[in-house]
């Protein structure tokens, strides 16, 4: 099963400050952790919401709206893509991670869809479209 793992803005992240040694070292050692048992796939950090900009679509029409945004607690400050065999799985291994914010944070779980979720609307015809585009990517790469 895959996870998206994300770790939640806080107004210290959205400040653009960046981490000392000592959290930069902890989440090093963590995310060696994480290779090691094959777990990680991807992860990275991101730059705060006053360098984004969101699209909103409304029927054929598209407006983009510049950061910063103001629900810090809304905002993803960082991801990591793990495979793991249970939600509880990645549970502990969230619990093991350093607290990637000075003072409170919160890192979100969420599964990721397979193909098998998707059912009969995800027909042989659009299976095969996939898995060349996901071929082209991982060539790419």
């Amino acid at each position: 099963m895959k996870f998206m793992v994300i770790v939640k803005a806080t107004k210290w992240s959205e400040s653009g400050a960046t981490p000392d040694e000592k959290l930069l070292t902890d989440m090093g050692k963590f995310n060696e952790e994480l290779m090691k048992a094959g777990v990680v796939r991807a992860g990275e950090g991101l730059h705060p919401s006053s360098k984004g900009a969101r699209v909103r679509f409304s029927g054929s029409k598209r407006t983009v709206i510049d950061g910063p945004f103001a629900e810090t607690k809304e905002l993803v400050a960082g991801f990591w893509i793990w495979e793991v065999k249970s939600m509880a799985e990645a549970i502990d291994w969230v619990k093991r991670c350093p607290n990637p914010m000075p003072g409170d944070s919160e890192i979100e779980i969420r599964q990721m869809f397979s193909a098998e979720d998707f059912g009969e609307a995800f027909t042989p015809e659009l299976r095969e479209k996939e898995e060349k585009l996901r071929a082209q990517i991982a060539a790419k790469k």
